[in-house]
């Protein structure tokens, strides 16, 4: 399916001669035309499709639902991140009182049932949420929604390759995105528009709104005031389907700022330092919310940077207080001045300010950080919560063996390619070119938007890059998320080690090699760190040897934070469709297509406990969702629920095994994870997965829950769950559990045989049933034990796993039944 208008930028150019053939005549008119379109320009900014006015906040109808949450709840003071929450619940009075003592206590008890303001999907996700949506019947989405081509675009050689090849590849899912975009108003970004998180920045985050998003760096959009919150797309369907969402009602801790970065210290080193003392669990069940007088020295970017990695340490999500002197000229800048007049009207009300804590407002802990004093760090590798701050490090390359060399330095991303990012990391590039120096590791830059890249290029930045042998990428995830044609290395499985301004790190997330040592740090202590090539060079104190024979010292980075001739507009063909929807357009989805598959709905709960259940692995250590569900060259099938499935659990270790993606049947044959799977589906044979601490961290991928379920998981039994992977699971019919006594996950092995007990009345009952067992018969041996379990489910979620899955219970609803 190809319109006018389809896939812009490349399609409509090719739509005259074999679309995606790219001979070199085009590829070179495409590249003309995008450098052309995307420089300088006196025009102003040509509108989104969409106008400010239905991008701003409903703030008449919060602010009255404020007031009814100080009715409820006379005399309390409230955190900004409740103000906002209970200001977008369905039923104030029936989420805010029930089993919380009347309203005493509401944190870490009360269910809210929320109704967002906003939905917004990245290409790979958006798949499976709009295939869930379809099957709801509704001819448009109940809230504004948007979809953002980002995570499909090959890195290797340089934007203008590798952005038509990705097109040429991926052309039937976008063309799917693009027709559903359409068929039912959802604005759809095309690929090289940018990555989801900066573009909705950029576009529609604002003060005070509520958002979900289909990944789960959705929190980003915190740094401009706004709960961002990341969700598998069944979570999102709620949203677009106006039916209510629920979370369970986060805690909230507080992080007080105080005094002003420096130097080399960058927001960048703020959510590193935190993520050290947090741990990648710390911020389970928990809203990080900022506050204090360092608050104001930051800018709404560098905010944006810190929330999008409170994912890391598991927070629901992060949020910063409306501060006029950072988010309204920034408002402005992005043409959102109406919504920063209207903010700033909110936050000067006194009482009825939605944007800020009331004063006396409680945090249920508070970490205080002096910005003064804090040094810039490196976390990893293969974890984001092992923080080293950068006096230190050096050491610690030493100490834990770590390569002394890397090969590649990456920068940009979602989490650090705002202009201020750009021009600190040039500052640095400038001075090492003025000394005849050449970075020594491969430098990649990734702007995170069309808008971001448009203005660098005007301004030169760019040609700074270029100049110095910077590769610069797409505007999309690229080798973030694996999405990286990586040519340095000699072998695949080799250890080495890259630097990145990223925010995850998990073991062979960015190139496939599990070997590949990941460390996050700031772009400009990237940019310097790929001068020398080592990773034991500090650039605050030592020096990089100079042809001449003399020596040179980086001078702290400077930067920018708003271009002062305002943002470029960039290529207009990546704007987005116009969000009215049209009945007339037909979704495009070939039935004999390797790439999407319309849903089957999931078999409903058995009338009874669970019996003849097996263990198809028991996992050890860190089991991720990347480790469940690989990305890479995985995402062409996000949206083909059996295909997708042949990657289930390859990353996992078997506690059995000591193997990664090893398991053994009963009858002591050997199988890969996913092949056993398989097996046992086709014997109806049910099954479930063991699993210790965190089960489910990192990215809100909801394929981790429907591809286990899909292959017949009915239950996960763990030491603890991340939160998204938890409410995933549940909304695709799988129970999780969690032990009483954690020392019971050593006495269960693969192939034991698995029943419930008292599973079946708690479900029934809405999750207020009694306690529920496991009963194991092991299958070495044949003797029974039982484990005590414990459950989080609420009455919707038991609803869900009763009707077989979140899906079955809102088909029926939009159906009357």
């Amino acid at each position: 399916m190809l319109t006018r208008r389809s896939l812009r930028g490349v399609g409509r150019r090719q739509a005259a001669c074999d679309v995606f053939a790219l001979p070199q005549p085009l590829l070179q008119l495409l590249h003309d035309q995008t450098r052309s379109l995307a420089t300088a320009t006196e025009r102003p900014a040509p509108p989104l499709a969409s106008s400010v006015n239905s991008r701003t906040p409903p703030y008449a109808k919060l602010l009255a639902r404020l007031q009814q949450i100080r009715q409820l709840l006379p005399g309390r003071p409230l955190t900004l991140a409740e103000k906002i929450l209970f200001s977008h619940l369905d039923n104030a009075e029936e989420s805010l009182f029930e089993g919380t003592r009347n309203g005493q206590d509401i944190r870490g008890k009360a269910t809210l049932k929320l109704k967002p303001d906003r939905v917004a999907m990245q290409d790979a996700s958006a798949q499976m949420a709009l295939l869930q949506f379809m099957s709801c019947g509704l001819p448009s989405t109940a809230v504004p929604a948007s979809i953002h081509c980002d995570h499909m675009i090959v890195g290797e050689k340089g934007a203008d390759t590798d952005l038509p090849n990705s097109i040429k590849g991926n052309k039937e899912v976008f063309d799917f995105l693009e027709s559903a975009g359409k068929r039912y108003g959802i604005e759809f970004w095309p690929p090289g528009a940018g990555i989801i998180h900066q573009s909705v920045l950029e576009n529609y985050a604002a003060p005070g709104l509520m958002l979900l998003g289909t990944d789960s760096h959705t929190p980003n959009a915190g740094g401009l005031g706004c709960i961002a919150i990341g969700v598998g797309g069944a979570d999102a369907v709620d949203a677009l389907v106006d039916a209510p969402w629920e979370l369970k009602a986060p805690k909230v801790r507080g992080v007080r700022l105080e005094g002003k970065l420096s130097g080399w210290a960058s927001p960048k080193d703020i959510i590193l330092h935190l993520a050290g003392k947090l741990t990648v669990r710390g911020g389970t069940g928990y809203i990080i919310e900022y506050h204090g007088p360092g608050v104001e020295s930051l800018s709404c970017t560098g905010m944006a940077t810190i929330c999008n990695m409170g994912a890391e340490v598991g927070a629901t999500t992060s949020i910063f207080p409306f501060t006029p002197s950072s988010h309204s000229p920034y408002l402005r800048s992005t043409h959102r001045g109406a919504i920063a007049e209207e903010a700033a009207r909110i936050a000067a009300s006194g009482s009825q300010n939605l944007l800020a804590a009331d004063a006396g407002a409680e945090y249920d802990d508070e970490v205080v950080i002096d910005l003064n004093k804090l040094e810039p760090h490196i976390n990893g590798p293969f974890t984001p919560d092992l923080s080293t701050p950068l006096s230190a490090f050096k050491d610690a390359v030493v100490a834990n063996h770590w390569p002394e060399t890397f090969g590649a330095g990456l920068i940009g991303s979602c989490t650090n390619s705002s202009y201020a990012d750009m021009t600190r990391a040039e500052s640095l590039v400038q001075q090492a070119t003025s000394a005849g120096l050449k970075p020594k590791a491969d430098f990649f830059i990734t702007p995170g938007s069309e808008q971001i890249r448009a203005t660098v290029s005007r301004d030169g930045t760019m040609e700074t890059f270029e100049k110095a042998g910077g590769v610069v990428l797409a505007n999309a995830c690229g080798p973030c998320i694996g999405q990286w044609n990586r040519t340095d290395l000699k072998q695949k499985n080799e250890a080495n080690a890259i630097f990145s301004s990223y925010n995850r790190n998990f073991p062979g997330r960015n190139d496939g090699n599990r070997k590949t040592m990941n460390f996050l740090a700031s772009p400009e202590l990237v940019t310097a760190m790929s001068y020398s090539g080592r990773t034991d060079f500090n650039p605050m104190t030592d020096s990089i040897p100079l042809p001449n024979g003399g020596q040179f010292k980086f001078a702290p980075p400077t930067g920018i934070d708003l271009p002062s001739a305002g943002f470029a507009v960039g290529n207009p063909d990546f704007e987005p469709t116009a969000p009215f929807p049209d009945s007339s357009v037909s979704v495009a989805i070939d039935p004999s297509s390797d790439r999407l598959a319309l849903l089957e709905p999931f078999d409903k709960f058995p009338d009874g406990e669970l019996s003849g259940l097996r263990v198809l692995v028991k996992v050890k250590g860190q089991c991720t969702t990347d480790t469940i569900s690989a990305a890479g060259p995985w995402l062409k099938y996000k949206g083909h629920l059996p295909n997708i499935s042949l990657n289930t659990l390859i990353g996992a270790v078997s506690a059995d095994t000591n193997a990664v993606n090893s398991v053994t049947d009963t009858n002591g044959s050997t199988h890969t994870i996913p092949e056993l799977a398989f097996k046992w589906k086709d014997e109806h044979q049910p099954w479930i997965v063991v699993a210790e601490h965190n089960y489910g961290e990192g990215s809100a991928r909801e394929h981790a829950a429907l591809q286990p379920r899909y292959l017949g998981c009915r239950v996960v039994l763990a030491k603890s769950f991340a939160r998204i992977h938890e409410t995933n699971l549940k909304k695709q019919g799988v129970v999780p559990l969690t032990f009483v006594n954690e020392e019971d996950y050593d006495r269960i092995h693969g192939c034991d045989e698995i029943s419930t007990e008292g599973l079946y009345d708690v479900l029934r009952q809405g999750g207020k049933g009694g306690e529920i067992k496991l009963v194991f018969k092991e299958a070495k041996g044949g003797s029974e034990f039982r484990v005590d379990v414990k459950h989080t489910l609420s009455k919707d979620q038991c609803d869900f796993i009763l009707a077989g899955s979140a899906l079955n219970v809102l088909a029926k609803r939009s159906k009357g039944i």
